[in-house]
């Protein structure tokens, strides 16, 4: 980057500075690590030197916070994927279930938020920048499906641990009998591939591109309008991308074809990888028997059917409070035992 001529070509110094933002994410975090050890063993060294407990015992209460540093450091080293660092698009489809399923799409909505929310964003703060592409409403309530850019420190690596559908089992508040109801709905996740699709070119011929008027939200005659939607569909895949998010024609064709591409490459990569189409494809049918995760709440439990991870607090998962199964996905996916083996 120290080179003189490093800025004469743009799109290999993006990839320098990529690249060297991925290794600096791995290696720092790693380093602080051993920063810390290295000053509680200091810190114990003079606490026995001194025979003062209390030095002792603060070199042991640091040392309790480093263990819980080191594993979280054991378990980013697990995002090894060659997109795991990038940022993501996530989509959210409602599955069978009717209005039940539109709802149940915007409860996972929220608990990715609020999850987002509270990841560091690679600068010393907290928060990941989150914005929507496109959504459509449920009829009655809820969501029925949602696009969203997601930008942080390994959002992708992060987000392909949700990929699949997720199960909801409850008391219906929509059921005038308060029966009990099951909802799906899928997520799904496709890297950002900045600067590294600007080479895939789609013949004309392969895309069909319609403008239409979209509904800004749920509402009667008087709903405001956004005349700006565009719809792009890749004949040859069946691949459809609609965004509503900018307020011109021409951003919402850039941002839905950029979109376009990254899917395009997210299948191309896919077919050459055994690992990634097994990903890809685990989505599946947004209903029964298909489900990654089960959100039971009469009774109380949500449950990974993948690696087996279980715990009996649905409300504080659905609050965002998600790291666990996070973590538990990454483990299973590095030795492919599940908890419970």
């Amino acid at each position: 980057m120290n080179a003189e001529d490093f800025w004469s070509n743009q799109d290999a110094a993006q990839k320098v500075i990529k690249e060297m933002k991925g290794n600096r994410a791995a290696i720092e975090p790693f380093l602080a690590v051993e920063k810390e050890l290295e000053d509680v063993e200091t810190l114990y060294l003079m606490g026995k030197e001194a025979a003062d407990q209390a030095t002792i015992d603060e070199a042991d209460h640091l040392l309790y916070r480093v263990e819980k540093d080191y594993l979280k450091v054991e378990l980013q080293a697990l995002f090894n994927g060659p997109h795991d660092m990038s940022d993501c698009y996530v989509q959210i489809h409602a599955g069978a279930g009717g209005t039940e399923a539109c709802d149940w799409t915007s409860m996972l909505f929220r608990m990715y938020l609020k999850y987002w929310e509270k990841q560091p964003d690679g600068k010393g703060g907290q928060g990941w920048d989150v914005s929507e592409v496109d959504r459509t409403d449920g009829e009655q309530a809820g969501i029925r499906s949602i696009t969203l850019m997601v930008k942080g420190p390994y959002a992708t690596g992060i987000m392909n641990c949700e990929v699949g559908v997720h199960r909801l089992v409850r008391i219906s508040p929509f059921d005038s009998n308060a029966r009990r109801h099951t909802s799906f709905a899928s997520v799904d996740v496709t890297p950002v591939f900045e600067g590294e699709n600007d080479d895939i070119v789609i013949p004309e011929n392969d895309l069909e591109i319609i403008a239409f008027v979209r509904a800004s939200g749920p509402g009667g005659q008087n709903v405001n309008k956004v005349a700006s939607a565009i719809r792009i569909t890749h004949k040859p895949t069946g691949i459809q991308v609609v965004c509503t998010s900018e307020r011109s024609q021409v951003q919402n064709r850039v941002l839905a074809l950029n979109l376009i591409k990254a899917k395009i490459q997210k299948l191309e990569e896919a077919k050459r990888d055994a690992e990634l189409y097994k990903l890809y494809g685990e989505k599946g049918e947004i209903s029964f028997g298909s489900q990654i995760r089960s959100y039971v709440m009469d009774d109380r439990r949500v449950k990974d059917h993948r690696n087996g991870h279980e715990v009996f607090q649905p409300e504080r998962i659905l609050d965002g409070d998600l790291q666990e199964f996070i973590d538990a996905q990454l483990r299973f996916k590095a030795t492919g035992k599940k908890e419970t083996e």
